[in-house]
């Protein structure tokens, strides 16, 4: 097993030996600004537009604090889920209204949408939600989910019945729902009751073929996610502040430990098949590298000490987006530890609320120079952007 503390990190140009004290410092000094060129173009490399805005007209409506966005494979559908214990699909196209074939924004102005316009359907569910997970072998069909009393449930979209029923948890709130992309049945889901189940439903009565726990004093599992490329390590983030390795197929110790948040690992996300980023509840995201066990990379610059504010990656592009206890998204390039993009949410206006935060957000993994980014809000209002890569 291994373990690594951010205690070291990669030698960096303001990190290496000076040799001749003159030169050195030159040296540092060229490097230096390099590097400070080098964010400037990232930040410059992409345009975020918001495009659209989906929110409640109903007089006195309750808040829905949205706590999970989906993307389906396909990038046709997004599913939320929060507290007002409704999974609502969403099509892509009724958030985009004025989006060409081609990308092209047909209408500057941004579209305001009422959610009960806007989606195309929901299904209501007995709890509130944590998690939802389009199943990768369901052609988009099935949507598993993880909610406050501790049940995991699939449901069949186009019957929109629950089809799959599992209650491992004793009760405890399930966190985190994902699904093998190396045997895609097999699911896996994280609890307060500080285990990780996974399951097999083609075995008899869907029983567990596996139970872990992470921590040793059994500190809650906040977030996890198998490789999404097919390999067979499952990422787990606890509340003891790390994140844990396993191989699927055994399932016993775990192969990688990741060791440096001062805080709660709230979210895990595969950026590719060697590194992966966690989010804590100290404010920040690191980037790691699976091979050798390190830090590459710590992102610092949103809020984040004590609410879920979501994590989500954008493989294609190498980006990184997150919310905000400030209610701001922030997207990261996975170069620089700063943020290349923030955008503000509207201030909630209700009587007794705070400003409100971003509590979830979703990247499209479709397309290479044009991505879609939903967030959503405390307050239940979504926001959709849309980047785009500027040619050089």
């Amino acid at each position: 097993m291994k373990s690594v503390s951010t205690k070291f990190h990669p030698t960096s140009g303001e990190e290496r030996s000076e040799g001749r004290k003159g030169e050195g410092r030159e040296s540092i000094k060229g490097d230096k600004e390099e590097k400070e060129d080098d964010q400037l173009r990232a930040r410059r490399e992409w345009d975020f537009d918001l495009r659209t805005v989906v929110s409640s007209s109903a007089v006195g409506a309750v808040s829905d604090t949205l706590g999970v966005i989906e993307f389906d494979p396909s990038d046709s559908f997004v599913a939320t889920g929060g507290i007002s214990r409704k999974i609502r699909i969403y099509s892509l196209s009724s958030l985009l209204p004025h989006e060409s074939s081609q990308g092209e924004h047909d209408n500057d102005a941004t579209t305001l949408l009422d959610h009960a316009g806007a989606c195309d359907y929901y299904i209501c569910t007995p709890a509130k939600l944590s998690s939802l997970r389009w199943k990768p072998s369901s052609g988009g069909r099935v949507l598993g989910s993880g909610d406050y009393d501790g049940v995991v449930m699939e449901y069949d979209l186009e019957k929109r019945i629950p089809v799959f029923e599992r209650d491992e948890h004793g009760g405890r709130r399930v966190w985190s729902v994902d699904y093998s992309h190396w045997d895609p049945v097999i699911g896996a889901s994280g609890s307060d009751d500080g285990t990780v189940q996974v399951w097999d439903p083609r075995c008899e009565g869907g029983n567990c073929v596996a139970s872990v726990q992470p921590s040793v004093g059994r500190s809650p599992v906040c977030c996890v996610e198998f490789n999404p490329a097919g390999g067979e390590l499952i990422a787990v983030g606890c509340a003891d502040r790390r994140v844990y390795g396993y191989d699927i197929r055994k399932m016993v110790d775990p192969v990688v430990v990741f060791d440096g948040h001062d805080k709660t690992v709230t979210y895990v996300r595969f950026l590719d098949s060697h590194t992966i980023v966690s989010a804590g509840a100290d404010g920040c995201l690191k980037l790691w590298n699976i091979n050798d066990s390190h830090v590459i990379r710590t992102y610092r610059g949103h809020v984040n000490n004590r609410s879920f504010v979501g994590l989500s990656v954008w493989r294609n592009g190498g980006l990184l987006g997150c919310g905000s206890e400030s209610n701001q998204v922030f997207v990261y390039d996975r170069r620089w530890g700063e943020p290349i993009w923030v955008h503000g949410f509207e201030p909630v206006t209700r009587a007794g609320c705070d400003q409100g935060f971003v509590s979830s957000v979703c990247w499209g993994q479709v397309g290479k120079d044009i991505c879609t980014l939903v967030a959503g809000g405390s307050d239940g209002v979504l926001q959709v952007f849309v980047g785009r890569k500027k040619p050089y």
